[in-house]
């Protein structure tokens, strides 16, 4: 008890879900309480299911079948929950014993009963739950060893039909068809603790593909059967361990099932888990058949992934980059997976040729890895190789005309410290630009952006006059230069501030109210106060329908 507490209700929901539930407390019905747990309905939008665990591993915690709750989020109506029960903690202890009274009773009542008093309990329970009555048939057919009727409970319980309606399980009915599925799952598992792994092998590959079918017909938004085929392929490995079958026929079923074979997303069987049981033999026809699939499809993600996967594991570097170089993409990306592959291996000179290659290589500069140039630079910069890094950085400022390239070759130009010739070179791209095409995506915007980003306000307010500007650089080149060029700021405010007279919402009317007051100190640096008394006395009587800007202006003075 002592972890329910509502500072744990609100650090586990946060504030927003914490105080929202407090409006379910009236919602709250059929609480249950046992040693350790409670249990209650919550009415919001639908009615849901909510289990609060006292004393977990982890301490407070619980769960909540609403949306937000299946997301695995402490939810609203779990603080519904454990507000109430704070209500009522006098009681909770006696509740607490009650529970563990009753569980011990049962206990003891089960335990006294004769075995045909046991039996038929049983059949009652069977008779009337489902799910019960079949896995008990499937516990039954397994201790017979009937393989026909263990596949077919399986397959019953991997069919999706019960669940679906026209041929598609909705998100409501996805948890309990996971459910079953993992009934099936469970099955196989006790075949191999029951000295039948090879059973459960053949009937574990034969539930993958079942699964790979349903799943295309399953909304699985909340992931819980992904946790079936996760489970599936750790029964299948756990029964390879104690069968031991065929390794060669083993390695061929993992290379077919790692490139496709079975098509799911589900089962992700990694090969090398099956390293120790393939042994020496089967490793050999692995290797040998992933390397004969990706000579026959080298553009093959799978083929090149376990390719890649069993060179690394091998520790054979050259394999993988000869992996990776069968398909190079145009833009160098693949050129620098490379040279870290190098890298890793401690071949630096290697690393550095297939990174220069790269940039060779690209059809477009600018469309290359931006990763690459930096990596490269940083490589020639190591090296003490800066007229190169201001090379590398020019050619691709030239093909990109950023603002973060322009900054880029600031910085290594400074390094090598010929920034001054290579600011020049740089501007007389960005104006040459700005005079073909004013505002282009490479003309006077960017021309202002390095500007600006250079300190160079006088400059930059010279190209915005004669190449034009956006909004944003106006305003930005107004507050920099105010305090010296007042009246030239001042023209800047009033533009932009006439334009926002014209529009409504309460984001505008702070961007004006902004706007009004650097107009203010503009005139109060001019000594022209009477104007803006004038102008804003004005623009007061045209705007004073907007009772939100005149809320905003009298706050602030104007």
């Amino acid at each position: 008890m002592r972890g329910l507490t509502e500072a744990n209700l609100k650090m586990l929901a946060g504030p927003r879900s914490y105080e929202r539930g407090h409006g379910y407390l009236d919602a709250v019905s059929g609480v249950e309480v046992g040693d350790g747990w409670v249990t209650a309905h919550v009415h919001g939008t639908e009615r849901y299911e909510v289990e609060l665990t006292l004393d977990g591993p982890g301490g407070l915690s619980g769960e909540c079948d609403c949306p937000y709750g299946m997301e695995g989020n402490f939810c609203k109506h779990l603080v519904a929950l454990g507000l109430t029960v704070l209500a009522q903690r006098e009681s909770l202890p006696r509740q607490r014993k009650a529970a563990r009274d009753r569980a011990q009773d049962l206990d003891e009542w089960l335990s006294a009963l004769s075995k045909d008093a046991l039996l038929a309990l049983v059949r009652e329970q069977i008779a009337e739950d489902r799910q019960l009555r079949r896995r008990l048939e499937l516990r039954a057919a397994s201790a017979r060893g009937d393989l026909a009727a263990v596949r077919a409970r399986i397959r019953d319980l991997l069919d999706i039909s019960p669940f679906a309606q026209y041929g598609y399980v909705e998100y409501a009915d996805a948890r309990a068809y996971a459910d079953q599925a993992g009934q099936a799952v469970s099955a196989i598992g006790t075949l191999t603790g029951s000295g039948r792994a090879d059973d459960a092998i053949t009937l574990a590959r034969e539930a993958m593909r079942l699964l790979a079918d349903a799943v295309e017909t399953v909304d699985d938004s909340d992931g819980w059967l992904g946790q079936v085929g996760a489970d599936l392929a750790e029964v299948h490995l756990a029964a390879c361990g104690a069968a031991r079958p065929d390794p060669e026929e083993l390695a061929r079923w993992l290379v077919g099932h790692a490139l496709g074979d079975v098509d799911d997303g589900l089962m992700d069987i990694d090969p090398l888990d099956y390293e120790e049981i393939l042994g020496e033999e089967g490793m050999a026809v692995l290797r040998k058949s992933a390397v004969e699939a990706w000579r026959g499809n080298r553009h093959g993600w799978a083929e090149k992934y376990l390719m890649e996967r069993l060179a690394k594991a091998g520790g054979d570097v050259d394999a993988v980059i000869a992996v990776h170089a069968a398909d190079l993409v145009p833009n160098g990306h693949t050129h620098l997976v490379i040279a870290h592959e190098l890298d890793t291996a401690r071949r630096p000179g290697e690393a550095l040729r297939w990174a220069e290659r790269g940039i060779q290589d690209a059809r477009d500069l600018a469309a290359v890895d931006t990763a690459l140039v930096d990596y490269l630079c940083d490589r020639y910069t190591q090296a003490d190789r800066l007229p190169d890094a201001v090379a590398l950085r020019r050619d691709h400022f030239g093909a990109r005309r950023t603002l973060l390239a322009y900054q880029q070759l600031r910085a290594a130009a400074r390094a090598a410290d010929c920034w001054s010739a290579e600011r020049a070179g740089a501007l007389a791209l960005l104006r040459a630009d700005a005079e073909q095409q004013q505002h282009s995506r490479y003309g006077g915007p960017i021309l202002i952006d390095a500007l600006l980003d250079d300190k160079d306000t006088d400059a930059a307010w010279q190209a915005a006059t004669e190449t034009g500007a956006h909004d944003q650089q106006w305003l930005t080149l107004a507050d920099l230069a105010r305090a010296a060029r007042p009246a030239d700021a001042l023209g800047v405010y009033r533009r932009l501030a006439e334009a926002l007279t014209k529009q409504t919402g309460n984001a505008i009317y702070e961007q004006l109210t902004s706007l009004l007051l650097s107009i203010r100190d503009c005139h109060r640096r001019l000594g022209t106060q009477d104007e803006f008394t004038t102008y804003l006395t004005a623009l007061r009587a045209d705007q004073k329908r907007k009772r939100n800007l005149m809320r905003l202006l009298d706050q602030h003075g104007l």
